[in-house]
């Protein structure tokens, strides 16, 4: 298995124009990210093929394996951090290769061509379009007040492959701390570690009643709400529709904020025989969800 490493944006930009030589195709692979270059050096071609789309992996694809054309060299400059990791951690070398994805489906494989521990360089050998597999999943779920809990489940809801996490202020809630930075360093690395190439979406925190009020454009042909009060509930079973999910604070929704979701249309639901922690309930939806077991 390649090792993964993460660039913010990816864009391919292709032109051909016509000089003295004949076919010049330029091709730019532009990365967003503070401390990322690029340099793509532009080959000549003869030929009078037409452009291949304005889709990135087409793109790139279609210009490297044309028989007629020289293969488009487009080098990337990794950032220090990701340069150190490359580099010192797993001590990788001139002519290895790596993964890069910038968590929007795309799965770019690169071989290094200068192992600089600072500006490591790679050179693009294929970029692949990968799907998201699986059901659309989305977990609304309150703050915890220990925040390394929310971290927790955060993580693992990014390996399971969760689409979205909304974090919400519930009534019962006891914390709105929400250091945004860390908690996407968190996802990118569950991203990594669990070698997807599609990077779980997270907003800013909401209040429940404004959430249920207006969910904003979350898919979901299934609605839930999880909580512990005693009342005819239906076990969460997998489903292949897209979903959304409340999960409640220590101490559960509160009975009003309950009533409130279900006269929105969200069915009631138990996740098992004991009570469980806000994370592992996070936890246990996704997996059902997502999964079916």
């Amino acid at each position: 298995m390649l090792p993964y490493f993460y660039i913010q944006e990816l864009q391919l930009n292709s032109e051909i124009s016509e000089s003295d030589e004949g076919i010049f195709t330029a091709v730019s692979l532009v990365v967003d990210q503070p401390g990322v270059n690029v340099i793509a050096p532009s080959p000549e071609t003869t030929g009078n093929d037409e452009s291949t789309g304005t889709e990135i992996s087409n793109e790139f694809n279609a210009a490297a394996k044309k028989e007629r054309r020289k293969r488009p060299v487009v080098t990337i400059t990794l950032d220090e951090t990701n340069s150190k990791h490359a580099i010192q951690v797993l001590r990788m070398k001139i002519g290895d290769q790596m993964h890069l994805t910038d968590g929007k489906g795309h799965l770019i494989t690169a071989s290094i061509v200068n192992d600089h521990r600072k500006h490591c360089q790679v050179s693009v050998d294929i970029i692949e379009p990968k799907e998201k597999r699986g059901a659309t999943v989305t977990v609304a779920i309150a703050l915890t007040k220990n925040t390394s809990r929310f971290e927790w489940f955060l993580e693992k809801a990014a390996e399971l492959g969760v689409s979205r996490v909304i974090p919400l202020i519930t009534k019962r809630t006891e914390t709105e701390k929400f250091k945004e930075e860390r908690l996407h360093n968190i996802l990118v690395s569950a991203m990594l570690q669990s070698q997807q190439t599609w990077l779980l979406q997270m907003s800013a925190p909401v209040e429940f009643n404004k959430f249920i009020a207006d969910p904003e454009p979350v898919p979901a042909a299934q609605k839930y709400i999880a909580h512990c009060i005693e009342t005819d509930k239906q076990y969460l079973k997998y489903s292949s529709s897209p979903s959304l999910i409340l999960i409640g604070p220590e101490g559960d929704f509160t009975p009003e904020e309950i009533e409130a979701a279900l006269n929105k249309g969200y069915q009631p639901v138990t996740l098992g025989e004991t009570r469980l922690r806000t994370e592992t309930a996070g936890m246990v939806a996704a997996t059902i969800l997502r999964i079916g077991h």
